[in-house]
């Protein structure tokens, strides 16, 4: 313990620099979330994230959007454990073999009018998994889609960029 004791002395504080905060980006994005929130689900859009055998890197993005700094409930959008209850379907990794059934059953069980959402490279086209005989690729091989929100992992921000632009795109279509 001592010995770790000294090294902390002699190193000193040793810590990344703070970046840029984007926190007027996120008030603007999350004020026309809220907006179109408000507009086309009544003030209260449901997500249910589905995670089709992910490396887990979008998911600890997912779950950054409800932590107090980006804290996304406060613009109307929350997380629900049931497709049933879900307005939007967050799909995340490529879609494994096994989970292909699930996914299916997902969807169907996802009350219309439905959107759904591919996260991540991996969730557009496959990722460096590709088709193969363990992996279905891109969600969109299984299941409609109607956005894809492309990074590996995709931040908080772009996320909630991705989710704005498909309710807005739902609202502008016939």
């Amino acid at each position: 313990m001592l010995r770790i004791l000294g090294k902390i002395q002699r190193l000193g504080i040793v810590t990344e620099i703070v970046p840029a905060s984007s926190e007027a980006a996120l008030v603007d994005i999350g004020e026309q979330l809220k907006a179109r929130v408000g507009e086309q689900f009544a003030g209260s859009l449901a997500i249910r994230q589905v995670d089709a055998g992910s490396c887990n890197g979008c998911e600890l993005e997912i779950h950054a959007l409800n932590n107090p700094y980006y804290s996304i409930e406060r613009y109307g959008v929350h997380f629900v454990a049931s497709p049933r209850h879900a307005d939007l379907l967050l799909v995340t990794g490529p879609v494994s073999r096994h989970m292909e059934e699930a996914l299916r059953r997902t969807y169907e069980a996802t009350p219309e009018p439905r959107l759904v959402i591919a996260v991540g490279e991996c969730g557009a086209n496959g990722g460096e998994f590709g088709v193969s005989y363990a992996a279905c690729g891109a969600v969109a091989n299984v299941i409609p889609v109607d956005a894809v929100i492309r990074g590996c992992p995709p931040t908080p921000l772009a996320l909630m960029r991705g989710i704005l632009e498909v309710i807005a795109k739902r609202s502008s279509d016939p």
